[in-house]
This record gives C-alpha cells, sequence and structure tokens, in this order.
C-alpha cells in the first residue's frame, strides 16, 4: 500500500511540477572552489540567492541563511567559519562589517554564470592555476574544452597534423 501511494504521489507531484524522474533525483550538487578568492564569491553567491529569488529585502531576512552569523553576529551552532571569512578581519566586528559589505554589494554577472556553470556542471570554480593542479591530481578536465575555432588557423593545422 505505502508503495503504490509514494508512486502515485511522485507522479502527481511530476505533473504538478512539470518534472520527471523520482523526487530526489538531481537535487545534489557539488564542485571544487579555489578558497582564495572563489569561497568569498560563492559565500555573495548563496547569501544572496534569496534576494535575487524575491523571496526577500536583503539576506539578513532570510532565516536559514548564514548571513545572521557572519554578518550580524548572531550566534549559529551549525556555522563553522572558513579561514577566508576569519581573514576579513582580526576581531568578530570587523569580519561582520566587511562581510555585510561583501553581500551590500552587486554580485557581477560573469560571477553568477561561473557559479552556476561550475555547480550545475560538476566543473572546477577557481584560478587557471587551481584548475591546471586539479587536472593533474585527478586526471580529468576541471573546465569544458573550447568547442568548434577556425579550420583554417595555423594552429588548427599544426594540431591536427600532430595527432
Amino acid at each position: 500500500m505505502m508503495q503504490s501511494l509514494g508512486r502515485r504521489y511522485v507522479q502527481y507531484f511530476n505533473f504538478t511540477y512539470g518534472r520527471t524522474g523520482t523526487l530526489w533525483e538531481g537535487r545534489y550538487k557539488s564542485t571544487l572552489v579555489d578558497s582564495e578568492r572563489y569561497v568569498l564569491t560563492v559565500y555573495q553567491y548563496i547569501e544572496l540567492n534569496p534576494v535575487r529569488a524575491g523571496m526577500v529585502q536583503h539576506a539578513a531576512e532570510y532565516t536559514w541563511s548564514s548571513y545572521r552569523h557572519n554578518g550580524v553576529g548572531k550566534r549559529i551552532g551549525l556555522v563553522v567559519p572558513h579561514e577566508e571569512y576569519l581573514r576579513l578581519g582580526k576581531t568578530d566586528g570587523e569580519r561582520q562589517q566587511h562581510y555585510r559589505l561583501l553581500i551590500q554589494g552587486k554580485m557581477e554577472d560573469r560571477d553568477i554564470i561561473a557559479v552556476r556553470q561550475a555547480t550545475n556542471k560538476a566543473w572546477v570554480l577557481g584560478s587557471d592555476h587551481f584548475k591546471a593542479q586539479i587536472e593533474e591530481k585527478t586526471g580529468r578536465p576541471a573546465e569544458p574544452a573550447s568547442r568548434g575555432g577556425d579550420r583554417r588557423s595555423a594552429q588548427f593545422l599544426v594540431n591536427r597534423v600532430d595527432q
């Protein structure tokens, strides 16, 4: 009975929301992030998601956000500060002030696109040097290969002859 009920609910849910597959299919996404510059970019992306979605006017208003811990100083036991966050200042107050400025600023469209593409396609988010290190260690590409190109260019012809 429970199995039948579950199957019917999934069919109803998928029909209602225009989805396919299981309820949890494709829900988990992750990507490897270069800490130095990109971790704060990811923080900014995550904190501003509810704002971009029109759910709240400011990141501090979203209940499930770490902004209240990182930007306001409300202690949340589940939040463990990243070393890059700790580098924002020498005191809690300094870090919170810098974090508020980071989240207050408008996020660059190119950064939003980079985070989304890296996450959705499981590419590495980081500097070219970091990506090269990851490619060397894992033996897999850290970003998509370029497509197409000018087939009449000298570089294309040299590469084609080498293969």
